[in-house]
């Protein structure tokens, strides 16, 4: 039997990139599992590696192998046990995976389990997921520049010289310019060698070529080794590059209806959406804000750690958030989108105050915005949300968590890239 391996594109480091083709090869069935594990587990920790499994049979490759060819007679042994026309027991089990799938003719075929990097599992879960409407009109009138690479220039700062270029070049002209200075010198020489063998130094003609000689040294002599015609600078040159910059607005409720168990599931959302956003957009911003009776506007830290607490009026968050796009990111030149995690327990009078913040003054600024309400059932500031949902589809988005295990799903629903 002949076995062949493609070896194409393998390098000397061949364990990871038969691992990386691997995973690009298989990147459906692969997707497909990571799916089925976010949906059956929690969020307990980001930096846990991931168990995968993936059906056997679809990682079945395809081998060659020579034919036995020509006409052969065998023979067979008998056996004890069987006659002709006897029915013979369907096997137990799963054949060749020894039960672990069976198929309803007895074969079968074990799944193919393998072990997902962390950074493996987030780049796969994050694959198709997308801040909604990032780009806006406006923004397409802003621009940055890089700097890039564009040869040699003879002007410059002495920090920009590039010295191989500067020395080949002084090379090249001390060639071009004394090559034929030392081409006579060789040629008088030859001529006084001769000479000096029927006269003597005393004789005229040996005279002048010796003096001639002298000359052409002296010219080469004079010539600088660097001249200021041989100096090469780095040129840059500026490429604009349209600016995609954005703002995201974390508002998290810390009341005391929000006991420790919400809280952290709260917390374990942003960290999966902070996690998102700096993995996946290089010119970003976050703004932290932690509210009850107040807001205020807090670091990363704070906005993880602290264990303040007091009732709740949701809407000073929402009044907070619309100051600080008023003073700091104004909308005509930022993408602006918020989150807010809260048990949906508010102040019966606040919850219309809330709902007319964001359908009046918030929303018009705003790409998106997502509501995430950790309770069981909903609650009042629920209800005036769907009704600002019903008003801006496609904006603003609301969704339930009742426990850990609906992170995941929730996460990839809110932020899945849409046509």
């Amino acid at each position: 039997m002949t076995h062949i391996i493609d070896r194409r594109f393998d390098s000397k480091n061949k364990s990871s990139v038969n691992r990386s083709r691997f995973l690009k090869r298989f990147n459906t069935l692969i997707k497909k599992a990571v799916g089925e594990v976010i949906n059956r587990s929690g969020i307990k920790d980001l930096d846990d590696e991931k168990k995968i499994s993936i059906p056997g049979r679809e990682i079945a490759e395809p081998r060659f192998s020579h034919g036995s060819g020509g006409v052969r007679d065998l023979i067979h042994t008998g056996n004890d046990r069987f006659t002709v026309g006897e029915e013979l027991d369907r096997p137990q089990g799963g054949g060749e995976g020894m039960g672990s799938h069976a198929s309803p003719d007895g074969e079968g075929l074990d799944n193919f389990v393998f072990t997902l990097t962390r950074e493996e599992f987030l780049e796969i879960f994050f694959e198709d997921l997308a801040l909604p409407n990032l780009v806006k009109r406006h923004l397409a009138q802003i621009v940055d520049h890089r700097r890039r690479r564009a040869g040699y220039t003879q002007t410059g700062v002495p920090a920009n010289m590039n010295l191989p270029r500067t020395m080949r070049g002084a090379a090249g002209r001390r060639v071009a310019v004394g090559g034929s200075h030392h081409a006579k010198v060789r040629d008088l020489e030859f001529q006084l060698e001769h000479l000096l063998r029927e006269r003597n130094e005393e004789d005229p003609e040996v005279k002048r070529i010796r003096k001639e000689i002298t000359l052409h040294r002296a010219r080469l002599g004079e010539m600088p080794f660097i001249d200021s015609f041989d100096l090469r600078y780095n040129y840059h040159v500026r490429i604009p590059q349209p600016s995609t910059q954005a703002v995201m607005f974390c508002l998290l409720d810390v009341s005391g209806s929000m006991d420790e168990e919400k809280k952290n599931t709260a917390k374990r959302f942003f960290a999966l959406l902070y996690l998102f956003l700096t993995r996946n957009y290089e010119r970003i911003e976050v703004v932290f804000i932690r509210h009850h009776t107040s807001a205020e506007e807090v670091d990363e830290d704070v906005f993880f750690h602290s264990r303040e607490t007091g009732g709740t009026i949701v809407s000073s968050a929402l009044k907070l958030m619309r100051k600080i796009i008023e003073t700091r990111y104004p909308s005509s030149l930022w993408n602006i989108y918020g989150a807010q995690a809260s048990d949906g327990d508010n102040w019966q009078e606040d919850s219309p105050v809330c709902s007319k913040l964001l359908d009046q003054h918030l929303i018009p600024l705003l790409q998106y915005f997502a509501y995430i309400e950790i309770a069981a059932q909903p609650q009042n500031l629920w209800e005036e949300y769907q009704k600002v949902q019903t008003a801006h589809p496609g904006v603003f988005a609301v969704q339930r968590i009742a426990n850990h295990k609906d992170i995941y799903p929730v996460f990839h629903e809110l932020f899945r890239k849409r046509v």
